[in-house]
């Protein structure tokens, strides 16, 4: 026997399931989703209905081609949120806000390079990117499973 096999047999792991038995699993699961891809896609309209401010932003923190990031990301975060919201394409669309957050979390919530008054405010920032990079992630581990009021 494998160490591997061994340690998963002592710890009791099984593969990761969605669809538990529990009142209203599938309605929670849809309102999780709804409420965190909500978020993902309104930030993603937000880079187009104001764009001239994020490209101002993003130009600040150093980011290169603002001009250009600014709708390339937007597109990212309305499709991963939608995508997410949906339920449609949710390996992709779970990537995607993972690749979005990996990128932009330390170059637009740089805590340890800001003055000392904007510290507190993008340790926040980034922290809260921190957490929904692992929602996202989470979401990701069960991409390839049946989604309850998926769209597809």
């Amino acid at each position: 026997m494998l160490v591997t096999e061994a340690a998963e047999l002592a710890i009791g792991l099984t593969p990761l399931q969605l669809g538990g038995e529990g009142p209203l699993t599938g309605e929670l699961f849809l309102l999780g989703r709804l409420l965190f891809g909500g978020v993902f896609a309104y930030n993603g309209l937000n880079h187009f209905l104001d764009a001239e401010s994020m490209v101002g932003y993003a130009g600040a923190k150093g980011v290169p081609a603002p001009g250009i990031m600014i709708p390339i990301s937007g597109g990212v975060l309305l499709f991963g949120g939608l995508g997410i919201a949906a339920g449609v394409l949710p390996t992709l669309a779970a990537g995607a806000l993972i690749g979005f957050l990996l990128v932009t979390t330390p170059v637009m919530h740089d805590f340890w390079a800001v003055p000392e008054e904007q510290q507190q405010g993008e340790l926040i920032n980034f922290l809260k990117n921190v957490a929904m990079t692992g929602a996202a992630l989470a979401l990701l581990a069960i991409s390839t499973t049946a989604w309850p009021y998926a769209l597809a």
